[in-house]
Order: structure tokens, then sequence, then C-alpha cells
């Protein structure tokens, strides 16, 4: 019953505080360090710090030497927060070993021992120094004094069990100090000192012993157990010497009793009850130093609650799988389990387990298995019941995966994924890529979802090689996730070539190799080389050596080129699915000069003047020219001579010559040919060819010249033919000169014509003006003389009033015109008579009539609008028109002109008649 009262106690101090989440046992933040004093200080207080975290907040006592300090006894103690205050410290009474402890409801714990000592001067002791202790890790130096002789003496060190000095060591300049760092175990032991000269010796001897303060291998943790359990802690720590253990329960010594078993490290508490609740230390001590490791023991005792720890309300499974029910109250000691399915309770079969933590499996769940379960929870201090539903769902199955593709680049393809499910289930797909996954929210370029609910399919348009890879389709749920891959090959023309390299170059040839490049999953089966120069259209294909370059082949040799000209090379591959990209350019080489090998071509000439041969030939391009210093050579003969005068012409850019002889009589046949020549020499030349010498100008001028006026703007010049022999000179045709009396120039106009034509008519010109005009030969040479002048007057300008008021009348197929006569300016030609410009709207083709009256009668096809208009006729050419006029079809109405806005044009054939259905006017 005393039992039941702590534990009521206590889990009511608990629940109090444990309702914020917050509760914590005391650890030191700050713990009291050795102090030593001088008792000359100014100052009359000694602090010794001391404080810790917990929750409650803990409160703070001391002990001296292993005693309590009453605070209400002692003037000169004082707490401040949780350090100690001693105000003017006595040596006697206050020297000695102080420890705080900090305490709150869940335990106490004891800080680690700080000494108090106070400093004084007094007389030093003579005594012979004894062993010195080294602490682990520091350094120590040993001194050793020469002999009191004179002379420099020899000194050496050695350790006297024998074992050779430690690596490390360090001597001074004499080696009268030796220095060992970083001292070890290892380097403990007696070590002696030689000093000799030639006057004596001396020896020294020293012990140097190894020490370490305990320092923690292993710490207790804090420790939740239920009541009747048994607690097993184990606390290690290293030192030297070795140290040994102590433990504590709230700071004060724990013996060993009916339940509590303590051998060095280790504390065994059986059958635990919660008066063990607490905080416990193990201490660690040498003669060096003393460490603690702090931990909570919390001894818990309940009946079971689920509150914190329910079970699932709706548990979800899929036919077929299995499923665990957790149940897992808090109670203290553990809750023996057991399960209800709705009123019946549950006995464990093949399919249906317990588990050890009280879970329920259920193994290859059935659509009956449905339903609601219990668990109830069972210990000494009460019963619990918590209830939650299994739901059953239909498995997920891919019914069509991906699968494996061989695809062209450029090509779109589908990849399926589709899936059966349980309607009630969400279905997410997820496709990934080479392990990564495709964000399709994004709108990553190429791939694209399709399809609903069920069916994920993926979209890749337009694939490239980069998408040859595997492709993973994952269908996840609530409850389960699966996938399928399939391995996508996109295939495609070959990678370009790399590495394009001329090995040598000669004047036609060049020998080239290459390294392939990526087949992109299809073999390479055809290389091709192309070449560019300054003077081609891009790159164009060449000619190799073998002919035809196989998948294997990686050098050639290029044939066919031009001498003296800059080249570079690229190769392209092939494959099944088509020609690759091109590789990079080789270096630009020149390949090597040779004598040029290409003749100029139309060669011809003639002309020029009395004693000359004007040669011309098409001049040859820069890349045929072959090599440096190019040139022409000239050779030339009179017909049915065996000589050739042989001239050369040293320009690239040359395309014609002229040989002057006085010798030469006019129109003299000569045989012609042009070659070619470089710093290699001279190279072919083109076949022969006939030009004739220079000639004299036409001797004679022509006769019979007259002018005839047709128009305002047109008048004709016709003369009589020359008849010329060679004393004469040759005549090629004439040339009409004319100009006005007014003109600032002798001439306005110059028009040839050639043969034996006599006449040409002018246009273009004034109305109403006196025109001159002369008539002369040419030829080669140039111009003979002109014919005396001749003149003639141009025609009055047309009438610019186009007739008007247009009447027009339509009955059936018969439309009656009739207009007002055109009245005539002074300068204007007479009105001759009119011209009637008819067509069917939609049509292309127009007619005319001409007439010397003011009216007119058309009979016409009625199923179109007509347009028509009316000009005037005159000596100076037609005048202006009227406005197209548009009569509607099938109209009995006579109107006025009516303007057209946008008429239409085809064709169609209409046949016309005139008639007169006005009164004749006649033209005045």
């Amino acid at each position: 019953m005393r039992l039941l009262w702590k534990l009521v106690i206590l889990l009511t101090f608990i629940n109090t505080y444990a309702g914020d989440g917050r509760l914590s046992r005391p650890i030191f933040t700050q713990e009291p360090q050795d102090v030593i004093f001088p008792l000359d200080l100014s100052k009359s207080e000694i602090i010794l710090n001391c404080a810790a975290n917990g929750y409650p907040s803990p409160h703070y006592r001391w002990k001296q030497n292993g005693t309590d300090i009453d605070f209400t006894m002692s003037y000169h103690y004082r707490l401040d927060g949780g350090s100690l205050a001693i105000s003017s410290p006595h040596t006697d009474q206050d020297i000695g070993t102080y420890q705080c402890l900090a305490t709150n409801p869940l335990g106490t714990i004891l800080s680690q021992k700080a000494k108090l000592q106070f400093a004084y001067i007094e007389d030093f002791e003579t005594k012979i120094r004894s062993t010195v202790s080294v602490r682990e890790g520091q350094g120590v130096v040993l001194l050793c004094g020469p002999p009191p002789h004179f002379g420099v003496p020899d000194i050496s060190w050695r350790r006297l069990d024998g074992s050779p000095l430690p690596g490390k060591v360090k001597y001074s300049k004499s080696q009268a100090i030796l220095e060992i760092p970083n001292f070890q175990q290892e380097d403990e032991g007696v070590y002696e000192c030689i000093a000799s000269n030639l006057r004596g010796r001396n020896l020294a001897k020293g012990q140097l012993i190894f020490y370490a303060p305990p320092e923690w291998e292993q710490k207790i943790q804090n420790t939740y157990l239920s009541i009747y359990d048994s607690l097993f802690w184990e606390c290690k720590a290293s030192g030297k010497p070795n140290p040994w253990y102590t433990w504590l329960k709230n700071g004060e010594r724990l013996n060993p009793e009916e339940r509590i078993q303590i051998e060095n490290g280790t504390l065994i508490i059986t059958m635990l009850n919660v008066s063990d609740s607490g905080i416990y230390q193990c201490a660690a001590e040498n003669k060096y130093q003393i460490i603690y490791a702090n931990a909570e023991l919390r001894v818990l005792a309940s009946a079971p609650d689920f509150s914190k720890n329910p079970i699932k309300k709706n548990s979800v499974v899929q036919v077929g799988g299995d499923i665990v029910i957790e149940c897992k109250p808090n109670a203290f000691p553990r809750a023996a389990i057991s399960w209800k399915r709705g009123m019946e309770s549950l006995r464990q079969s093949k399919r249906v387990f317990i588990l050890k933590d009280g879970s329920l499996k259920i193994h290859n769940v059935t659509r009956s298995d449905a339903g609601s379960y219990t668990c109830i929870a069972t210990n000494q201090f009460g019963v619990a019941k918590n209830t939650g539903s299994l739901v059953v769902k239909e498995r997920t199955v891919i019914t069509v995966p991906p699968s494996k593709m061989d695809v062209t680049v450029g090509e779109s393809i589908v990849l399926p994924c589709q899936v059966s499910h349980d309607p009630s289930i969400e279905v997410v797909f997820v496709w990934s890529f080479n392990g990564d996954v495709i964000d399709l929210k994004k709108g990553v370029a190429h791939f694209e979802r399709i399809g609903g609910e069920s069916v994920g399919d993926l979209m890749i348009r337009n694939i490239q090689l980069n998408h040859s890879g595997k492709y993973l389709c994952t269908v996840k749920t609530t409850l389960e996730s699966l996938s399928a891959e399939a391995d996508i090959i996109v295939r495609g023309p070959p990678g370009p070539p790399e590495d394009v390299r001329v090995e040598h170059i000669s004047s036609t040839t060049s020998q080239l190799s290459w390294r392939p490049g990526s087949d992109n999953n299809s073999p390479i089966q055809i290389f091709s080389i192309q070449a560019r120069t300054p003077f081609s259209v891009g790159w164009q294909a060449v000619s190799t050596v073998p002919e035809i370059l196989n998948g294997k082949t990686y050098n050639a040799t290029v044939v066919g080129l031009s001498p003296w000209v800059e080249y570079e090379f690229r190769v392209v591959a092939g494959n099944s699915i088509g020609i690759g990209e091109p590789s990079k350019p080789s270096e630009v080489l020149r390949t090597k000069a040779s004598v040029p090998v290409v003749a100029p071509t139309n060669i011809n000439g003639g002309g020029g003047s009395r004693s000359e041969l004007v040669i011309t030939w098409e001049s040859i391009p820069e890349e045929l020219q072959n090599g440096e210093e190019f040139g022409y050579i000239i050779m030339l003969r009179p017909v049915g001579s065996t000589t050739w005068t042989k001239e050369r012409v040293p320009f690239v850019e040359s395309s014609r010559f002229v040989y002057r002889n006085e010798s030469i009589t006019p129109l003299s046949p000569f045989e012609v040919k042009v070659g070619v020549y470089n710093k290699k020499g001279e190279g072919a030349l083109s076949t022969t060819s006939i030009v004739y010498s220079g000639e004299d100008e036409p001797q004679l001028a022509p006769r019979g010249t007259s002018v005839q006026s047709f128009s305002a703007s047109e008048m004709e010049v016709s003369w009589n033919a020359i008849a010329w022999n060679r004393n004469t000179g040759r005549v090629l045709g004439y040339e009409v000169l004319y100009w006005t009396d007014d003109s600032k120039e002798s001439v306005i106009g110059k028009i040839r014509v050639s043969g034996n034509v006599t006449t040409k008519n002018i246009t273009g010109l004034k109305a109403n003006t006196v025109y001159f005009a002369s008539v002369r030969a040419y030829n080669t040479a140039g111009t003979g003389p002109s014919s005396p002048p001749v003149n003639g007057t141009t025609k009055k300008s047309p009438p610019s009033q186009p007739p008007a008021n247009i009447a027009w009348k339509l009955t059936n197929s018969k439309l009656c015109l009739n207009w007002e006569h055109v009245k005539t300016m002074e300068n204007e030609s007479e009105v001759l008579g009119y011209k009637i410009l008819y067509r069917q709207n939609r049509q292309s083709k127009t007619h005319i009539l001409e007439t010397n009256n003011t009216s007119a009668e058309l009979l016409v096809p009625f199923e179109e609008d007509y347009l028509i208009e009316i000009r005037t006729v005159s000596d100076g050419g037609d005048g202006s028109s009227s406005e197209e006029i548009r009569i509607p079809k099938m109209s009995s109405l006579s109107s006025r002109g009516v303007s057209v806005l946008d008429p239409s044009i085809h064709f169609l054939s209409i046949v016309i008649m005139i008639f007169y259905c006005f009164a004749i006017q006649p033209l005045i």
C-alpha cells in the first residue's frame, strides 16, 4: 500500500509538469574549479561557480569536505544563484574540497570536486629531488650538471633498463638537456646522464613515471523503464593508475542492497519500483582526478492508455497483400494484448498473427477481411480498448507496360503505360529517363503525357539521339508503387568525322586521313570527301582513290584538284539512316604550281583603226592559272602566211590585245591563236580563229532623206541605201540624228538601225513642233558623213476634252448611245471621229467601234452588265476618254452616264450590230 501511495504521488507530480512536455533533470552548465587564493590579495571574497539547467529549475546546496554547508549557521557563506560566495576566507576554516549539488523533483546531481587553497611564501627546504611524475602528453626536461673540474665534458644519456631512448627525444647543443616531447606510458623509466672529461666522471639518475587522469570511454544514458523491470548500467574510464568507481543517487553514495548490485563500473537494480527513480552518477577516480557521468532513471507505472498512440482509424490494404495493424498503448508494466473483430475474439491462424509487440498481422488479405478490429490492452492498473477499421482495395496492375523500341531520329513515338486499379484509389504516373525524373509539369521539350486517369502514356515528339536509354514508368498509389521499364534505341545519321588531316599535297592530289565519329546506333557504311576553294560556290564533292570509301576506310587520296589553289577539305559519313553532319574543315593548304593547261576560249576581235588588228578572248579565271606570273601568249599571221608573230601579254586580267603595223591593209583576215603561261612555263594554245584587221569609216552620205509626221508625238525618217564598196567603206547600218530648231544642243536624239533598213519611226516627240533630221552610215571604224538636214512638223495635240453628256437606252438587247460633239482648242487637232470601247463586265477583251457621228447603236447580249467609254479621234492621235459607264443588264431604262466604281474583268465574245437610234449630228 505504501508503494502504491508513492506511485500515486509521483505520477501526479510528473503529470503536472509533463503537461507542457518540458520536464527535465538537472544538467550542469558550470561546475566549480580549483582555486588558489593569495592571502595578501586585496579581495575579501572567493566565488566558486555552479549553474545547471533543468525543469523545474533546480535549487542548490554545497558540501565542504563531504559535509553539507548550513547557510543559516555560517555567516560568511552565501548562495549567489547556484554559486558559493565565501566572505573573509580563513586558511584554517575554509581550506578543503567543495562540491555543488543541484536538485529538482527528478533528482539531484553532484558536481566535480574543487579544491580551495591559500597561497603564501615560506623558506625553501633543502631536500634531494624525488621522482618526477609526468602527465600523458606533456613534455619533460632532465638537466645534467658537469663535474666540478675544468674542461668541457662529454655528455651521454641512457635508460637503465637497456631499452633505447625514444626516437622523438631532443638535445640541447651541449647535450646537457634531454627533452622528451609528448610523453607517453612507454617513455617512463629510469634515465641516467653520464658527464666526463680528462679530469673526472660524474653520473646522475632520474626516474620518470607516467600518469593520466580518468577519461570516459563509456557513459551512462537516461533510461525510462517500467515498474518491475531490471536496470543495467555500465560506465568505463581509462587512466593511469586505473580508476576505481563509486555510484551516487541524487548526490548520495549508493551502496549494495538486496536488489542493488554494484561491481566496479556496473550497476544492476532488479524489480524496479517508483522509489528507484532519480538522478544517478557514476564517479571514476584515481589519485589525480575524479570525473562524473550523470543520467536519469525514471520508473513508470500506469494503466494502458491509447490517447497518445491510438490505433490507426483506417488501415488500407490491397487484395493479396499483408497488413499490420499496430497496437502500442502506453502501459507500465507492459500490457497483455488481445484482439476482437467486430464482437468476436480473434484467434491466430495461418493468416492471422498477433506479433510480440501486440500488433495484428493479416497475411494474404481477402475482401472478407474488411471490417472493424479492436485491440484490448490489460495490466494490473487497468484495461483499455481502441478500435480501427480495415479497408480492402483491389490491386493495381500494369496492363500495358512500355516495350523496347528501335526508332529513327526525328520520329514521334508513344511509350504506353496503362493500369487497372481500384476506382477509389488515385493513381499517379511518374516517368524517369536514365534514372532522372521527367518533370512534365514544366513543359520539358519533346516529352508530353497523354491519356486519362488509368493511362499514363508518354509521347516523345521529334525524338533525338540523346533520348536513347532506359525509360521507367512508375505507378504510385497511397498503398503501393510499381514500375515497368523499356529500352529505347534511337538511330540516326552518323556524327561528324573527327581529326581530318592533310598528310600530303601535290599540284593535283591530296592525301587525307580522319577518324570516324559516333555511328549513332547504325553502322557507318560510306564516307565522302568535300572540298572548298575561294572560287567554289560552297562545298563540292571531289573524286577520290579509292573511288568508293566504305565505313572502314579512314584515309584516301583526293584527285583532280587545280594547281596553285587554296583548298580545305571535310569528310561526311553516311549510314542506312542518312548522311550525317560534316566534320570540321581541315587546315587551308595550297596545291603545288604547274604549267597552265586551259587555253583561252571565244577568240574574236576585229574593228579598231586602220593598221590595227584587235584580238579579244575570255580571260582565264584565277583557279585555272596554275601558278604565279601568269600571262597570255598571242600568235598571229596573215591568212596564207607561214610565219607566226608571237606577242606576250603579262597581265592576268587582260582579255584584249591590239596589234599595230602600218603594213596592215583594211579588213585583212588573220589567223589568230591565244595561249597561256606562268612561272612554270608555257601552256596550251587555243584553236585558230580568223580575225579581220581594222577598216576606214564610210565615205558616202545617204541621199533622198525625208521626214513625215504621223501624229503629235511621232514622225518617220526615210532615206536611200548607199551602194558601197571596199573603196567607199563598208556600211553596217545607219544612224539617224534629230533635233529642234531651238534646241540648245545640236542633236537631241540619236537612233541606230543595222543592215539595209531605210526608214525609222521616232516617237516621244513634242506636239506641233518643227524637227530636223539627218542620216549617216557607220561601220566598225566609226560613222561617215551626214546627209543634208530635212525637217517636219508634228501634228497638234489630240483633243483634251472627253465626250460629255452621254445618254444611253437599253431595250432588250439593243443599246442606243448619244453624246455631245467635242469642240477643240486652237492648239489641238480637229476631231475627225469617235471610238467606242466596250466590253462585258468581268471580261478582258475590249471591242472598238469607230464612227464619224455622235450616236451609235449596239446589239449585244444582256446576261451581264456592260462597261463603255468613248474617246475622240484626230490627226494628233486619240484624245481623252470619257469615264467608264456601266450599263445594267436587263434594263429598259434610259439614263445619263453612270461611273463604274469596281469593274471586274473576264472574257466573253459578243455579237455587235450598229443602228442609228438618235438623230445623226454631223461633225463640224
